[in-house]
């Protein structure tokens, strides 16, 4: 499963080995025992990859592989591409920007998509640091 966590300041993208279903469980139990609101609703989330990124073509062939449509690739511009997700927001209320987008994929796909992010984080931030 893929966790994509939004802050006021910043997102996050995690696999995470349990299943879509025992995550979920698992956090509304949680919101139960100590009284929190927890609004679930099926939806998108999007985020941006370098498109001269290594590994690009290969998860291209993977979205084209998978016939599920859990996963879409858009050209932004010539440097980025934007990577939508198909899945579920959970959140404090449904006009929250603040929450965790959960979506589960292929195995090989979740892992693959995760290190492309790690990747592009990686080169972002050696950007910053010049």
């Amino acid at each position: 499963m893929l966790k994509l966590t939004y802050t006021e300041s910043s997102f996050d993208l995690e696999c995470v080995t349990l299943s879509l279903e025992e995550w979920v469980a698992q956090r509304v139990i949680l919101a139960l025992r100590v009284g929190q609101s927890l609004c679930i609703e099926p939806t998108t989330a999007s985020f941006l990859l370098p498109v001269d990124l290594p590994g690009v073509e290969v998860l291209r062939a993977e979205v084209k592989r998978d016939d599920r449509e859990i996963i879409a690739l858009c050209a932004c511009d010539a440097e980025y591409m934007e990577v939508t997700l198909r899945g579920s927001w959970l959140s404090d209320s449904s006009k929250d920007s603040v929450g965790v987008f959960v979506t589960t994929m292929s195995d090989r796909a979740e892992f693959f998509l995760h290190k492309l992010w790690q990747e592009a984080q990686e080169i972002s931030a050696s950007v910053m640091s010049e």
